[in-house]
């Protein structure tokens, strides 16, 4: 059986991700297995709108990242962690404005990530998980020397 990208379920290797363009427009069709996304740019960008922006999706992924990390640790620990919501936003900022980066000019990759915990957490618990979210998997990738190897297929 195909899906609207075309694949057969069976041709969709398990950590793969999938993403076409079209011959027109900025709108992306994304398979994640069995799942199918939308990826498009903001009107204002050039795009219709269509689907979250590829820095929409970066923020998602370490947003659900650090919910889920922290969710984990607390159920590890026991701890009365009711509900965690994650608020981010991305931009970017002059280099010289950054008093502890490396970089010191042109302009640095910024997040910011506000996490709200719910539920009767005492203050040390707290501090703690707000440390335990810089532990995320996506939040180590993102931070890490990262290398993208590119090639046609």
């Amino acid at each position: 059986m195909l899906n609207p990208m075309g694949e057969t379920a069976a041709a969709i290797d398990a950590g793969v991700v999938v993403v076409r363009g079209r011959r027109s427009g900025l709108g992306q069709d994304v398979r994640v297995g069995a799942h199918q996304l939308r990826a498009d740019e903001p009107i204002t960008l050039g795009g219709t709108d269509t689907g979250p922006s590829p820095y929409d999706y970066l923020l998602a992924a370490l947003g659900a990242c650090t919910s889920m990390t922290l969710r984990l640790y607390a159920d590890r620990k026991r701890w009365p962690l009711e509900g965690v919501t994650v608020h981010l936003r991305h931009s970017r900022i002059h280099a010289a404005d950054c008093a502890d980066c490396d970089t010191k000019k042109g302009m640095i990759e910024q997040v910011e990530r506000e996490i709200e915990l719910a539920g009767p957490l005492d203050d040390e618990q707290k501090s703690r998980l707000l440390e335990i979210a810089d532990r995320c998997p996506v939040h180590r990738t993102l931070t890490a020397e990262m290398r993208i190897d590119t090639r046609l297929r």
